[in-house]
Protein backbone atom coordinates (compact mmCIF):
# COMPACT_ATOMS: atom_id res chain seq x y z
CA UNK A 1 0.00 0.00 0.00
CA UNK A 2 1.37 3.40 -0.94
CA UNK A 3 2.05 6.00 1.75
CA UNK A 4 -0.74 8.29 0.51
CA UNK A 5 -3.33 5.48 0.61
CA UNK A 6 -2.02 4.33 4.00
CA UNK A 7 -2.49 7.84 5.40
CA UNK A 8 -6.08 7.89 4.12
CA UNK A 9 -6.82 4.48 5.64
CA UNK A 10 -5.36 5.57 8.99
CA UNK A 11 -7.48 8.74 8.99
CA UNK A 12 -10.69 6.82 8.23
CA UNK A 13 -9.79 4.25 10.90
CA UNK A 14 -9.30 7.06 13.42
CA UNK A 15 -12.60 8.72 12.46
CA UNK A 16 -14.52 5.44 12.84
CA UNK A 17 -12.84 4.71 16.17
CA UNK A 18 -14.48 7.86 17.54
CA UNK A 19 -17.86 7.87 15.81
CA UNK A 20 -20.18 5.80 13.67
CA UNK A 21 -22.63 8.71 13.31
CA UNK A 22 -22.78 9.77 9.65
CA UNK A 23 -23.27 13.44 10.52
CA UNK A 24 -19.91 13.37 12.30
CA UNK A 25 -17.89 10.98 10.18
CA UNK A 26 -18.87 11.94 6.61
CA UNK A 27 -17.39 15.47 6.67
CA UNK A 28 -14.12 14.07 8.06
CA UNK A 29 -13.91 11.23 5.54
CA UNK A 30 -14.78 13.72 2.79
CA UNK A 31 -11.83 15.93 3.81
CA UNK A 32 -9.49 12.92 3.89
CA UNK A 33 -10.76 11.82 0.45
CA UNK A 34 -10.20 15.30 -0.96
CA UNK A 35 -6.57 15.07 0.19
CA UNK A 36 -6.20 11.55 -1.24
CA UNK A 37 -7.40 12.48 -4.74
CA UNK A 38 -5.53 15.80 -4.79
CA UNK A 39 -2.54 13.94 -6.25
CA UNK A 40 -2.63 11.32 -9.00
CA UNK A 41 0.69 9.63 -8.26
CA UNK A 42 -0.17 6.79 -5.90
CA UNK A 43 -2.59 4.30 -7.49
CA UNK A 44 -0.89 1.06 -8.55
CA UNK A 45 -1.18 0.51 -12.33
CA UNK A 46 -2.80 -2.90 -11.73
CA UNK A 47 -5.66 -1.15 -9.89
CA UNK A 48 -6.19 1.29 -12.78
CA UNK A 49 -6.74 -1.12 -15.67
CA UNK A 50 -9.92 -0.65 -17.71
CA UNK A 51 -11.96 -3.49 -19.20
CA UNK A 52 -13.13 -3.24 -22.79
CA UNK A 53 -16.81 -3.89 -21.97
CA UNK A 54 -17.62 -2.81 -18.38
CA UNK A 55 -16.23 -0.70 -15.56
CA UNK A 56 -13.89 -2.34 -13.07
CA UNK A 57 -14.11 -2.24 -9.28
CA UNK A 58 -10.75 -2.98 -7.59
CA UNK A 59 -10.45 -3.49 -3.84
CA UNK A 60 -7.61 -1.32 -2.50
CA UNK A 61 -8.21 -1.86 1.22
CA UNK A 62 -10.65 -3.71 3.45
CA UNK A 63 -10.73 -2.75 7.11
CA UNK A 64 -9.99 -5.90 9.17
CA UNK A 65 -13.11 -5.18 11.25
CA UNK A 66 -15.24 -4.75 8.10
CA UNK A 67 -16.11 -1.14 8.97
CA UNK A 68 -15.04 0.28 5.60
CA UNK A 69 -13.55 -0.54 2.22
CA UNK A 70 -11.59 1.53 -0.28
CA UNK A 71 -12.12 0.79 -3.96
CA UNK A 72 -10.93 2.18 -7.29
CA UNK A 73 -13.56 2.38 -10.03
CA UNK A 74 -12.05 2.37 -13.50
CA UNK A 75 -14.30 3.63 -16.28
CA UNK A 76 -13.49 2.88 -19.91
CA UNK A 77 -14.90 5.10 -22.65
CA UNK A 78 -18.71 5.07 -22.73
CA UNK A 79 -19.08 2.83 -19.67
CA UNK A 80 -21.79 3.29 -17.05
CA UNK A 81 -23.47 1.55 -14.16
CA UNK A 82 -27.08 0.49 -14.02
CA UNK A 83 -29.23 2.58 -11.66
CA UNK A 84 -28.25 1.22 -8.25
CA UNK A 85 -28.08 1.88 -4.52
CA UNK A 86 -25.40 1.25 -1.90
CA UNK A 87 -27.32 0.69 1.38
CA UNK A 88 -24.30 2.15 3.25
CA UNK A 89 -22.56 5.53 3.33
CA UNK A 90 -19.98 6.26 0.69
CA UNK A 91 -17.49 9.00 -0.16
CA UNK A 92 -16.44 9.24 -3.82
CA UNK A 93 -13.38 11.16 -4.97
CA UNK A 94 -12.48 11.73 -8.60
CA UNK A 95 -8.82 10.86 -9.19
CA UNK A 96 -8.54 11.03 -12.98
CA UNK A 97 -10.89 12.15 -15.73
CA UNK A 98 -14.54 12.81 -14.84
CA UNK A 99 -17.79 11.02 -14.14
CA UNK A 100 -21.43 11.99 -14.39
CA UNK A 101 -23.99 10.88 -11.80
CA UNK A 102 -27.76 11.07 -12.16
CA UNK A 103 -29.55 10.73 -8.83
CA UNK A 104 -32.90 8.99 -8.37
CA UNK A 105 -35.41 8.56 -5.57
CA UNK A 106 -38.25 6.15 -5.01
CA UNK A 107 -41.79 7.47 -5.03
CA UNK A 108 -44.01 4.53 -4.18
CA UNK A 109 -43.00 1.82 -6.65
CA UNK A 110 -41.69 4.33 -9.19
CA UNK A 111 -38.20 5.70 -9.64
CA UNK A 112 -37.84 9.39 -10.52
CA UNK A 113 -34.84 11.55 -11.33
CA UNK A 114 -33.79 13.58 -8.30
CA UNK A 115 -32.28 16.88 -9.42
CA UNK A 116 -29.78 17.69 -12.13
CA UNK A 117 -26.91 15.41 -13.10
CA UNK A 118 -23.70 15.99 -11.14
CA UNK A 119 -20.32 16.05 -12.89
CA UNK A 120 -17.26 15.19 -10.84
CA UNK A 121 -13.89 16.31 -12.21
CA UNK A 122 -10.46 15.35 -10.86
CA UNK A 123 -10.22 16.43 -7.22
CA UNK A 124 -14.00 16.65 -6.66
CA UNK A 125 -15.65 14.66 -3.86
CA UNK A 126 -19.27 13.53 -3.41
CA UNK A 127 -21.14 11.73 -0.61
CA UNK A 128 -23.88 9.09 -0.87
CA UNK A 129 -25.89 7.56 1.94
CA UNK A 130 -29.34 6.05 2.42
CA UNK A 131 -30.08 8.99 4.72
CA UNK A 132 -29.29 11.67 2.08
CA UNK A 133 -29.78 9.73 -1.16
CA UNK A 134 -27.81 6.83 -2.56
CA UNK A 135 -29.64 5.75 -5.72
CA UNK A 136 -27.87 6.84 -8.87
CA UNK A 137 -26.48 5.92 -12.27
CA UNK A 138 -22.86 6.82 -12.95
CA UNK A 139 -21.03 7.09 -16.27
CA UNK A 140 -17.63 8.07 -17.60
CA UNK A 141 -17.98 11.74 -18.56
CA UNK A 142 -14.83 11.95 -20.69
CA UNK A 143 -15.30 10.79 -24.26
CA UNK A 144 -12.62 8.41 -25.49
CA UNK A 145 -10.61 8.33 -22.24
CA UNK A 146 -10.37 6.31 -19.04
CA UNK A 147 -11.63 7.91 -15.81
CA UNK A 148 -10.87 6.69 -12.29
CA UNK A 149 -12.71 7.43 -9.05
CA UNK A 150 -11.80 6.31 -5.54
CA UNK A 151 -14.63 5.19 -3.26
CA UNK A 152 -14.70 4.64 0.49
CA UNK A 153 -17.77 2.79 1.75
CA UNK A 154 -19.02 2.05 5.26
CA UNK A 155 -18.83 -1.73 4.70
CA UNK A 156 -17.16 -4.32 2.45
CA UNK A 157 -19.04 -3.00 -0.58
CA UNK A 158 -18.13 -6.04 -2.69
CA UNK A 159 -20.18 -8.25 -0.34
CA UNK A 160 -23.09 -5.94 0.47
CA UNK A 161 -26.52 -6.92 -0.84
CA UNK A 162 -27.64 -3.95 -2.90
CA UNK A 163 -30.22 -3.21 -5.58
CA UNK A 164 -30.39 -2.31 -9.25
CA UNK A 165 -33.46 -0.48 -10.51
CA UNK A 166 -35.20 -0.27 -13.87
CA UNK A 167 -36.18 3.40 -14.18
CA UNK A 168 -38.83 2.61 -16.80
CA UNK A 169 -40.71 0.01 -14.76
CA UNK A 170 -39.53 0.58 -11.18
CA UNK A 171 -38.51 -3.09 -10.99
CA UNK A 172 -35.91 -3.87 -8.34
CA UNK A 173 -33.33 -6.66 -8.43
CA UNK A 174 -30.89 -7.58 -5.66
CA UNK A 175 -27.18 -7.91 -6.49
CA UNK A 176 -23.74 -8.22 -4.88
CA UNK A 177 -21.05 -6.43 -6.88
CA UNK A 178 -17.89 -8.30 -5.90
CA UNK A 179 -14.50 -7.06 -7.12
CA UNK A 180 -12.53 -7.34 -10.34
CA UNK A 181 -9.38 -7.87 -8.29
CA UNK A 182 -7.82 -6.95 -4.98
CA UNK A 183 -4.57 -5.17 -4.20
CA UNK A 184 -3.29 -8.50 -2.83
CA UNK A 185 -3.96 -10.12 -6.23
CA UNK A 186 -1.73 -7.51 -7.86
CA UNK A 187 1.15 -7.99 -5.41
Amino acid sequence: MTERLQQFVCRVDEVLAHSRCEEQLLPQVRTAMRELVAADDWLAPAMAQPHAVHYQQYLLHLDPQGRFSVVSFVWGPGQKTPVHDHTVWGVIGMLRGAERAVGYRRVGNALVADGAAVRLAAGDVEIVSPSIGDIHQVSNAVEGEVSISIHCYGADIGRVRRHVFDPATGAVKEFVSGYASTSEDAA
